[in-house]
C-alpha cells in the first residue's frame, strides 16, 4: 500500500489554524493571571511616558508611533524568522491570538458581577465594577451597574475580540498584536483627562481609526446572532452613529437592539460626568438577567468573527497570490 505524504500547510492555512487554536486556548484558559504580554507591554509602555511625556500632541505622537512601531517591527521580524516553517507561522499565530484576545475573561467578569447582583450584594457588585470599565461605581444602583455591565460587554466584544481578529485577518500576526499594542495605548493614555487631553491625542486618533472596521463588523454580526435581527438591526441603523464614539455606539446600539434593552444616558468616570444619547429608547431598561443574555450574545459574536476573519484571511492570500 502506498501512502501519500500529507500536503504542507500554506503560509494562509497555518496563519488560519494558528488563529483557530489561539481562540480555543482564549476560550478554554482565558487570560493567564500572571506576566500576561499585554500587560507587560503596558508596564514599558507606562515608563517610556513617563520620560517622553510633553503637554503637546507632537510629542503624544512620538509616543504612540514609537510604542506601537516597536511592537509591529518586532512582530513582522518574528513573523519572517518563525514563519519560514508553517508549524512555525501556526504556532506564532496561535500564541499571539492567545495573547491579544479577552473574550473569556470579559464574559467571566461580567457574570462575576452578575452573579453578585443576583445575590443582592450591591457592594460586591460596586467592587468588582471597575474591572470591566473605568465608571465610579459608588453611586451606581443595580440597575445602573447591570446596564454599565452590558454596555461594556458590548463595546469589548468589538475591542478585545473581533477588531483584533479583523487585524490578523488584514496582516497577520503583526496586525494582530499592533492592533492590541493600538488599543492598549489608548486605554492607558486616549482618555480626556488634564494630563492626557493632549498627549492622548494621537493614541485616541489612531485607536478611532484601527477600530472602525471591527466595530462595524461586530454590529452585522450582532445582528446575524440576534434573537430578533431586525430589531437589532433598526436599533443599530438608527442609534449607532449618535454615540460621541465613532466605534462603540457601532456595538452598543447594535447590542441594544439584539438583547432588547435600552442603553446609554448619564455615565460618570471619577469627576467627569457625561450624557450621552441613549440607544434603543423605545426599549425597556436593563436588568440583572441582561448581563448572562449579553454575555451569550458576546460568545456567538466572537465565534461568528473567527470564522469570518479566517476565511477573510484566506481569501485576501488566495487573492494576492493569483
Amino acid at each position: 500500500m502506498v501512502t501519500r505524504p500529507l500536503p504542507a500547510l500554506t503560509g494562509a492555512a497555518a496563519f488560519a489554524v494558528g488563529a483557530v487554536a489561539g481562540y480555543a486556548a482564549d476560550s478554554r484558559f482565558a487570560d493567564p493571571r500572571r506576566g500576561h504580554p499585554v500587560a507587560l507591554f503596558g508596564i514599558a509602555a507606562g515608563r517610556l511616558e513617563q520620560r517622553l511625556w510633553r503637554d503637546d500632541r507632537a510629542a503624544g505622537a512620538a509616543y504612540t508611533a514609537l510604542c506601537v512601531g516597536a511592537v509591529a517591527a518586532g512582530a513582522l521580524a518574528l513573523d519572517r524568522t518563525v514563519g519560514r516553517r508553517p508549524l512555525g507561522r501556526a504556532a506564532l499565530a496561535a500564541a499571539a491570538t492567545w495573547t491579544v484576545l479577552g473574550g473569556t475573561s470579559l464574559t467571566r467578569e461580567a457574570r462575576a458581577v452578575g452573579r453578585s447582583l443576583a445575590a443582592g450584594d450591591l457592594a460586591a457588585a460596586r467592587e468588582r465594577l471597575p474591572h470591566l470599565c473605568g465608571r465610579d461605581p459608588s453611586a451606581l444602583d443595580g440597575q445602573q451597574i447591570a446596564r454599565a455591565v452590558v454596555e461594556s460587554v458590548a463595546e469589548n466584544t468589538a475591542d478585545a475580540v473581533v477588531n483584533a481578529l479583523v487585524w490578523g485577518a488584514l496582516a497577520g500576526t503583526p496586525g494582530l498584536l499592533a492592533f492590541r499594542a493600538v488599543n492598549t495605548l489608548d486605554a492607558m493614555v486616549g482618555h480626556r483627562s488634564p494630563r492626557h487631553a493632549r498627549f492622548g491625542w494621537a493614541s485616541a486618533r489612531l485607536d478611532d481609526v484601527a477600530g472602525w472596521p471591527g466595530a462595524r463588523l461586530t454590529a452585522l454580526l450582532t445582528v446575524a446572532a440576534a434573537p430578533e435581527p431586525r430589531t437589532a438591526w433598526r436599533i443599530w441603523r438608527r442609534d449607532g452613529s449618535s454615540h460621541p464614539s465613532p466605534n462603540a455606539g457601532q456595538a452598543e446600539s447594535a447590542f441594544a437592539g439584539a438583547v432588547g434593552v435600552r442603553l446609554g444616558g448619564t455615565l460618570q468616570y471619577g469627576a467627569r460626568v457625561e450624557h450621552r444619547p441613549v440607544l434603543g429608547e423605545e426599549l425597556r431598561p436593563v436588568t440583572v438577567d441582561d448581563i448572562e443574555r449579553a454575555c451569550t450574545l458576546s460568545r456567538r459574536v466572537g465565534a461568528l468573527a473567527l470564522g469570518t476573519c479566517v476565511a477573510g484571511h484566506l481569501a485576501i492570500r488566495w487573492w494576492r497570490g493569483r
